[in-house]
């Protein structure tokens, strides 16, 4: 979907985590996209064919929205629900300064025929212990191990 936009941004969390080889399942997919004006004018067509809602708890069809390239980068993260599922949108993941940051080390990875741009592990677990939510304490010791057999082989 976003390949067909042409939209500049990397894959994070949990999703990312299981494209390293993370065993822990996840629910949504989350990315981190450019800022540039029209990297999010392409951003927001991409969500307009997804059909993307807010995500409210109660609400399970979630609450439409108007948006362009301008409201999206106004905020610093959109939890939204899309005909495909969840989709978290954060500008600035944490410990991270964003998709520049990110983008230096991402790793060109085809997911379902697809080439995507998914973070460095060390770049996923950077963000998931700056973010030390319970659920990232659970992956991190996984997610650490990954990474050191990597460096030994």
């Amino acid at each position: 979907m976003f390949d067909r936009h042409g939209l500049a941004y990397v894959l994070i969390g949990g999703i990312a985590a299981v494209a390293h080889g993370s065993p822990f399942p996840t629910e949504d997919l989350d990315i981190s996209p450019a800022v540039e004006p029209e990297n999010l004018a392409r951003l927001s067509a991409a969500l307009t064919e997804l059909d993307a809602k807010v995500r409210v708890e109660g609400v399970p069809d979630g609450l439409p929205f108007a948006h362009d390239a301008q409201s999206l980068g106004a905020a610093r993260m959109w939890n939204l629900t899309t005909i495909y599922g969840d989709l978290d949108i954060s500008f600035v993941p944490s410990g991270t300064t964003g998709y520049r940051d990110l983008s230096r080390c991402a790793e060109s990875m085809d997911l379902f025929g697809v080439p995507v741009q998914v973070a460095a592990l060390a770049d996923v677990i950077r963000s998931k212990q700056a973010a030390n939510r319970p659920k990232d304490q659970r992956t991190l010791p996984a997610l650490r191990d990954i990474l050191a057999r990597r460096r030994r082989s």
